[in-house]
């Protein structure tokens, strides 16, 4: 009895709670219910942490090098198409980079918006492979705790991003994640390529200083929320959000840049990415 009284509450305080959320969005791809992406999340979570160094234990690694080429460069596309999108629906049309509000409306603009951001969101999944490509070519010392975090927090938190505020302020850190991708997956390309095109990656020791340059962007761009005197943004609670990712990733690339470049020691291999602190090469 007990059980089902606490079910049916969390029934009534889930339906209490969705019922705030934008329904332009409601119908589209794993956008129903959280329990989808949570089962996908799940699942990647359990390959690449148990499941898929347990079936590579006995096998060679597999040679993806032409795979490794088209992903990477996918990504760059993906990014690029999200990069225009993102700035043709807000913020190079009209958003003043101070309190822009998410718009609801079903005009072109608000839904092209919405979209992106869906695309944005469904993106994550695909830079799961990430993780799946290093099982598959038993590059395991790569695979760390904050890269796995890294790919399972920003599906499970954008969800509710696409579900209830696919717009305003909250998306400009995606808009720069985009930007900082086409550099970053542009490196892994031409790393995928091999030997000959390493005179044409002298600029990976940039990719650290990108990064910074990212998370203070997007930690100055949040912070000002606190200080403006009246922005009634929808829904603040994804404030602190990315206030908070933004905040520890940027704390976190500042210790790797005082022990890569400052004390001269370097973290290892695999708390180095362009992307969370997890990737370094693709050879």
């Amino acid at each position: 009895m007990a059980f089902n009284e606490l079910t049916s509450r969390a029934v009534l305080l889930y339906d209490e709670w969705i019922k705030d959320a934008d329904p332009r969005t409601g119908n589209w791809l794993l956008m129903s219910s959280p329990l989808p992406q949570t089962i996908i999340i799940a699942a990647y979570i359990y390959f690449v942490s148990s499941l898929g160094p347990r079936l590579m234990e006995n096998r060679k690694p597999f040679d993806l090098k032409q795979v490794l080429i088209v992903y990477n460069f996918s990504v760059v596309a993906f990014s690029l198409y999200m990069c225009y999108e993102f700035l043709m629906s807000g913020w190079a049309t009209g958003y003043s980079f101070r309190c822009d509000l998410v718009d609801y409306s079903n005009s072109p603009q608000a839904m092209r918006m919405a979209w992106t951001c869906w695309l944005y969101y469904f993106s994550k999944f695909i830079e799961m492979l990430d993780t799946v490509f290093f099982v598959l070519r038993k590059k395991n010392s790569q695979i760390t705790f904050l890269h796995v975090y890294h790919h399972s927090i920003m599906p499970f938190t954008w969800w509710f991003g696409v579900k209830f505020a696919p717009g305003g302020l909250g998306t400009f850190h995606a808009l720069l994640n985009c930007i900082v991708h086409v550099v970053m997956y542009t490196y892994y390309g031409l790393s995928a390529m091999g030997p000959t095109y390493q005179k044409f990656l002298w600029w990976k020791k940039h990719l650290t200083s990108i990064q910074l340059i990212q998370f203070v962007m997007v930690t100055s761009h949040i912070g000002q929320y606190f200080f403006l005197k009246d922005c009634p943004y929808q829904f603040p609670v994804f404030i602190y959000i990315i206030g908070l990712y933004g905040l520890v990733f940027l704390l976190l690339f500042l210790n790797f840049w005082y022990h890569a470049y400052t004390k001269g020691k370097r973290l290892p291999k695999g708390l180095q990415n362009g992307n969370g602190l997890h990737r370094t090469k693709e050879d």
